[in-house]
């Protein structure tokens, strides 16, 4: 059985992390390689290991899928997804745990759960197809991070 297969049609949700790094006025978005919502941008983020706290699994999900580092300034509220087939089943549910973070440096580059990266302002959002929530995920983040928490 896949990973993917594993994760269709749980018998429990599946527990995330996800980071939103900012680097002045915009955030890293990523567009997702692998399905659910493939091609669909949202935070870089995977589910976490056991043993692994939130935020430790937040930086390594962002080193691993953009590598890239990231100082982490806050939890923010968590999103829940919940996708339904047409028997109302529950096909995938993650409850995913995002971080505000701050840029250290260094460009992002797509990796193998990654099909491209940007930086976008938040305002830009809007055009993009995103995952359920992005937009307040962001809203919170950008509130959370301020440039004194760089130092």
């Amino acid at each position: 059985m896949s990973t993917t297969d594993a994760r269709t049609f749980p018998t429990r949700p599946f527990v995330g992390a996800s980071i939103a790094v900012i680097r002045g006025e915009r955030v890293l978005l990523a567009a997702r390689a692998n399905e659910p919502m493939r091609g669909v941008w949202t935070l870089p983020g995977g589910l976490v290991e056991a043993g692994e706290a939130l935020a430790e699994a937040a930086l390594r999900e962002l080193r691993e899928e953009v590598g890239l580092e990231a100082k982490v300034v806050g939890v923010l509220a968590p999103t829940e997804i919940i996708q339904r087939d047409a028997e109302g089943r529950v096909r995938h549910h993650y409850v995913v745990h995002p971080h505000a973070a701050l840029w250290c440096g260094g460009e992002p580059t797509a990796g193998p759960e990654a099909l491209a990266v940007r930086w976008v302002r938040l305002h830009e959002i809007a055009d993009l197809e995103t995952t359920p929530g992005l937009a307040g995920t962001l809203a919170e983040a950008f509130a959370r991070a301020t440039p004194e928490q760089a130092a």
